[in-house]
């Protein structure tokens, strides 16, 4: 079965979303489909009959927009929808696959070349936002225009009132048909959803509407009725402009993606679509553009904007030999880059993919708002009808003064402030963590990081940079220490001879070639250096030596400290020894300071020895500490705190994706390996702890946003029905209590998207 993509663009709230959803899966083959509010992505069957499925939005004044055209869904087209092209390609999906592979276009080097893939594509974006602003532009004169109408019928009385009392006759008439042409114009789409619902028995907020328009109409409020209608359009069309700001935030982040590359064939340029890319290919980028893909500098260098990628805004310098990511941008000089892995494969599209499908999933408090409108609008009706008939029937009320309160308490029932409660807040929250460099994979996992009361972190790569340094150094020969440590380190390529050498080079040292060198597994290295045998490693190594209490105390001294030990010696004697640890990163003491401040208690959880793991715990202030842990273990410890509390976990290493996978929040450093990043539920794709703790404030920020709005939009609902009980409430209340409740929380939600102001609790 092969599934398409399609975003759907003016959809009026989420409560009509899934009642579009529910009538586009009684049609043939739409069992499978999915409508989601938040991202405004409809994905169907591609054997379903596509009039069918517009009619059905159109009725709610949604449109379709194929993932084939431009906007943000082509930018990840080639990451979320290639496997399906190439897999269904008898299925209709052929047209992506000539896209990936037949539009390319050859141009002379040097020369810029506007294409028509290019042109077309930029027609479709045009074609999209045209329509899509066409839709609210067109709305928006609508309700005004409705305004004028209702502002002249409620003059025209006044004027045809001093006159006589024909005139003031006709004047009434008019009245009325401005008011009805009023209710026409802005509450029409309202109405004829709200009647379609009532005779299949169906409630929802169309039918509370349409009923209280007609009770209104029917016992001759016009005044009230109009003002329903038409402040319903309003409050309709101001959630709309609020999920869009919402998506387009989102959006801007999906727009990073590159559409084209130009491909070095021959010594000739070719602009290529990035699907089209595979591994080793060389592209041309120049200053201003976009690199394609994750690869490897072979010729140029530049600075480098990385902000779409790690969340980094200040541009990193890089030259031939260092690695880029795709969807960064070269700031100034001419690149020449070998692509490693195809753009499906990149870290850009694999971000962009998860954060499109961050969007799509309801956190626990969506499910319980949607689960309780759907129960919540027929008792509203029965409430109001108990309002109506219960006084008149009981105690011998007015049954129209009855009838009026009923027709408020439909209006005050409208649940949209209390479906808006999470989903505005929800999608900003994830647009706003990911322009800091931190991609929440989840609504629920957002909601989950502002519970957290532990967070329990790995240290080698995430505490520390996972790059051993040289610590301390003790010399025994000043003249050949040095020179043979480096001589030496320069033939092995692990992390030890690696810091090592970065420590003699700091010293000016330029090493030399050995004659011979032979690798002793687990102990160091025996190199020849003009015909003397000298090793570098490990005390294993230097057995046969007879250290003196000077030499074993400055050993005994390093490992006190927690520092692994590179001794260097000739056959007879110790040259000296360099003390190396995993230097710890500049942001780590800070950041368990502003968790600290936030509540929030840290632990350490290490593979490394007690010594080494009681330093590092000093240094960066962390509450407990455990060494010594194999992964087996962590996953019992991270149990063990958990038990007590909400745990997150942080690492970056394959050893740490079972206790990212056991924490109830999984957190993986961006640079860390892919089964981690995997595993984990948040990442920080800057490979950086300092914007954790904002994090959490943004996360705590939408959870009490999302409590504050439930509060508002019950709050006002229970105050607005208590004064039915002394026949108070008017529809003018009922009104400016729904539709205040509704634009108030929808402007609440959106305050997410500010930048902080400082730091703090959170």
């Amino acid at each position: 079965m092969a599934m398409k993509e399609y975003r759907v663009k003016g959809l009026s709230c989420g409560n009509c979303a899934q009642e579009l959803e529910r009538q586009i899966r009684q049609l043939p083959f739409g069992d499978s489909a999915s409508l989601c509010y938040n991202s405004g992505k409809l994905t169907i069957d591609s054997r379903i009959e596509m009039k069918r499925v517009a009619a059905i939005l159109k009725s709610d004044g949604a449109f379709l927009v194929s993932n084939d055209g431009g906007g943000a869904a082509a930018a990840v087209a080639a990451c979320s929808c290639e496997n399906d092209v190439h897999r269904h390609d008898t299925a209709g999906n052929d047209r992506s696959h000539d896209h990936a592979h037949d539009h390319v276009h050859e141009h002379d080097h040097g020369h810029d070349h506007v294409h028509d893939h290019a042109e077309a594509q930029r027609h479709d974006e045009g074609h999209e936002h045209h329509h899509e602003h066409g839709a609210g532009n067109r709305m928006l004169r609508w309700l005004i225009f409705s305004a004028v109408l209702y502002a002249a019928a409620l003059a025209i009385p006044l004027l045809a009132g001093s006159g006589a009392e024909g005139s003031a006759a006709v004047g009434a008439g008019v009245s009325a048909a401005l008011y009805l042409l009023s209710i026409a114009l802005s509450g029409y789409r309202t109405f004829l959803r709200g009647i379609r619902n009532l005779v299949r028995l169906r409630f929802n907020i169309d039918t509370l509407m349409s009923i209280a328009l007609i009770g209104a109409v029917a016992i001759g409020e016009w005044k009230e009725a109009t003002l329903v209608a038409l402040l319903f359009g309003v409050n309709e069309l101001l959630e709309g402009y609020g999920m869009e700001k919402a998506r387009r935030s989102m959006e801007a982040i999906l727009q990073a993606a590159p559409k084209e590359a130009v491909r070095l064939e021959g010594g000739r340029e070719r602009i290529v679509p990035i699907a089209a890319l595979a591994a080793n290919d060389t592209v041309v980028v120049k200053p201003g553009g976009k690199i394609p893909s994750d690869g490897t500098i072979v010729h140029g260098a530049s600075s480098v904007n990385e902000a779409a990628i790690t969340g980094e805004s200040m541009p990193v310098e890089k030259n031939a030999g260092d690695f880029v990511y795709g969807g960064s941008i070269n700031n100034e000089g001419l690149l020449h880059v070998r692509i490693d892995r195809p753009y499906r494969d990149s870290s850009l599209a694999k971000i962009l993919h998860l954060v499109e499908e961050a969007q799509e999933t309801k956190t626990p408090t969506e499910l319980f708002i949607n689960r309780f409108a759907r129960y919540y609008t027929p008792l509203i009706i029965a409430v109001a009808l108990v309002v109506f008939l219960a006084p008149p029937l009981l105690f011998g009320g007015d049954w129209m003064t009855w009838l009026y309160q009923g027709l408020a308490v439909l209006i005050v029932g409208c649940p949209c402030a209390l479906i808006l409660s999470s989903p505005i807040a929800i999608v900003s929250g994830i647009a706003r963590s990911a322009r800091d460099g931190i991609l929440i994979k989840g609504g629920v996992f957002l909601e989950q990081l502002g519970k957290l009361d532990t967070i329990a972190f790995d240290k080698t790569g995430t505490l520390t940079k996972g790059e051993p340094h040289v610590v301390r150094t003790v010399v025994y020969d000043e003249e050949r220490f040095y020179d043979v440590a480096a001589a030496i380190e320069s033939t092995s390529s692990h992390p030890l001879a690696k810091a090592v050498l970065k420590e003699t080079s700091r010293l000016g040292v330029v090493p030399r070639t050995p004659d011979r060198v032979e690798t002793l597994s687990g102990r160091g290295i025996v190199a020849a250096i003009d015909g003397t045998d000298y090793y570098a490693g490990n005390e294993t190594g230097v057995g046969q030596l007879a250290l003196s209490e000077k030499e074993q105390a400055d050993i005994a001294a390093m490992k006190a400290e927690g520092l692994t030990i590179v001794l260097v010696a000739d056959g007879s004697k110790l040259l000296g020894m360099f003390g190396i640890a995993d230097e710890i990163r500049e942001e780590s003491r800070q950041t368990i300071a502003e968790l600290h401040r936030r509540g929030i208690r840290t632990v350490m959880l290490t593979g490394d020895h007690r010594q080494t793991a009681e330093k590092v715990a000093r240094a960066v202030g962390v509450d407990e500490f455990y060494g010594g842990l194999l992964p087996e273990d962590k996953v019992a410890r991270v149990k063990e705190l958990a038990a007590r509390g909400k745990v997150g976990m942080i690492g970056d290493g394959i050893n740490d994706a079972p206790a990212l996978a056991s924490a109830h929040l999984g957190i993986a450093m961006g640079k860390g390996t892919d089964s981690a990043i995997e595993t984990a539920d948040i990442v920080l794709m800057q490979d950086h702890l300092g914007k954790l703790p904002e994090a959490v404030s943004v996360s705590r920020k939408v959870n009490r946003i999302i409590r504050f709005n439930i509060a508002v939009s019950l709050g006002l609902k229970l105050l607005a029905l208590l004064l039915t009980i002394p026949g108070w409430l008017t529809l003018w209340i009922a009104i400016l209590s729904d539709m205040g409740a509704t634009v108030f929380v929808t402007l609440v939600s959106l305050t997410v998207l500010l930048p902080g102001r400082g730091k703090g609790r959170g």
